[in-house]
């Protein structure tokens, strides 16, 4: 490429920066990227799981508190970075209150610590695979993004922009599962297996709850305000109650849909309406021929 073909091309991308403004940051400071998020998810899950998801190889601590001391520590200064760098990225410096927000969110750490726990001890029981609870911590996608889940929540309802969004967009990278941090999930939520589950951002999921691969809790249609544009904000999203079990591949969608507690959802059912509680939904038994290979089926 010659030099005048290359200061062309070169005013051409500065051309198209200009003219999408919303779509560059060139000249101001740096707003959140993914690595920092990541490090941060990373220290989220050390302190959820002490042991299991060491972010350095430091000497091991011999108390707890020693090793909260440290580690919160840590685990705060990169908050503030992150919220600080997020705000920045909507152009909201100025009105976020990062330093209590992370506050508020490390307040929180027993209680999130609290209900991932009651999760692994669901998915240990509810699984007879699973040999051990270190087992379940180490290799299950469901806690993964579970531990993703209760701490990016907590900062969406702080309200706190991107960073929760990027949370949850880095578990669902890793294991398959989407799960909005706006979606409400009570204790003891077991979702198995895991890959191409859905859960939108209003869902609410009920205590003890079961949820398998490829399940959907989606919107059923999307409400419009009077210029054409999709409202945001309102129920779009089903509820389940608790101890639902929802199977491979089913799809649940409305947020006037509520399936009442202990109810079952069979594989691949596609429901638009509330269930009560106690409830089995089915679909109607297909009929299946067994043949002699290579006959013709016809």
């Amino acid at each position: 490429m010659g030099a005048s073909t290359q200061d062309g091309t070169h005013r051409a991308i500065a051309d198209s920066m200009a003219a999408h403004p919303a779509t560059a940051r060139i000249g101001g400071p740096a707003v959140l990227d993914h690595a920092s998020a990541a490090r941060l998810l990373a220290s989220m899950r050390e302190i959820a799981f002490p042991g299991f998801h060491p972010v350095t190889h430091a000497a091991v601590h011999e108390d707890a508190e020693t090793f909260v001391a440290e580690r919160v520590r840590a685990l705060r200064a990169a908050l503030v970075q992150c919220i600080a760098a997020a705000a920045r990225a909507v152009d909201a410096s100025t009105g976020i209150d990062k330093e209590r927000m992370a506050d508020e969110l490390v307040a929180r750490i027993p209680a999130i610590r609290e209900l991932l726990a009651a999760d692994v001890q669901a998915a240990f029981r509810g699984d007879p695979a699973a040999r051990t609870v270190a087992e379940v911590i180490l290799c299950y996608p469901g806690i993964a993004a579970m531990t993703a889940h209760r701490f990016a929540h907590e900062l969406w309802i702080r309200e706190v922009p991107i960073l929760p969004r990027m949370l949850s967009e880095l578990a669902h990278s890793t294991t398959g599962i989407d799960i909005h941090p706006g979606a409400r999930i009570g204790r003891g939520v077991f979702i198995d297996h895991g890959t191409g589950v859905v859960i939108g951002e209003t869902c609410e999921i009920g205590d003890g709850c079961r949820i398998y691969q490829g399940v959907t809790l989606g919107a059923k249609k999307f409400e419009r305000d009077a210029d054409g544009s999709l409202r945001k904000g309102t129920k779009r999203h089903p509820t389940l109650g608790a101890r639902v079990t929802v199977y491979a591949g089913a799809t649940i969608l409305g947020g006037d849909t509520v399936i009442g507690d202990g109810s079952v959802v069979a594989g691949g059912v596609f429901v638009t309406q509330s269930v009560p509680p106690g409830h089995l939904v089915a679909n109607q038994k297909a009929q299946v021929r067994v043949l002699p290979h290579g006959e013709d089926p016809a």
